[in-house]
């Protein structure tokens, strides 16, 4: 399965079970296991560099098992084919989302005379507020 020019999972890394799905359908639901479970062994596997891996993890939540998979259940349609393939484009989705570096945020410090500003104004709002009371002889 073809990621992006840099990442290519191999076929041993992917498990696929077949289960009846649940909801509408009639006697198709009763008779054909359409439902898709797709495994990827993201932690075993070769292609994906450490920073990814860690990012996978946080990006799959709780779909990331203890030993490292990554598990997705595709119920949607009716047909088993387009189940899987539904899986497999949103497994590519989520490891291309993954490939994304986070844009490193640099903190800024305010200016004194932005402070001041801000200060002078709560000043103000202040003074103002407090001539709203009752008054008095």
């Amino acid at each position: 399965m073809r990621i992006n020019d840099q990442i290519t999972i191999a076929d041993w890394e992917l498990t696929e079970q077949f289960t009846r799905a649940s909801g509408p359908g009639g006697q198709n639901v009763n008779k054909v296991s359409t439902a898709v479970e797709l495994r990827f062994e993201a932690a075993a596997s070769p292609n994906l560099s450490e920073a990814i891996k860690k990012r996978l993890k946080r990006l799959a939540g709780r779909r990331w098992t203890q030993d490292g998979a990554i598990v997705l259940f595709v119920q949607e349609t009716r047909s088993q084919a387009r189940n899987r393939e539904i899986a497999r484009e949103r497994l590519a989705e989520l490891i291309l989302r993954a490939t994304e570096k986070p844009k490193f945020r640099v903190k800024t410090k305010p200016t004194r005379g932005s402070i001041k500003r801000r200060l002078d104004a709560k000043k103000e709002r202040s003074a103002t507020k407090k001539l709203r009371g009752r008054v008095e002889d």
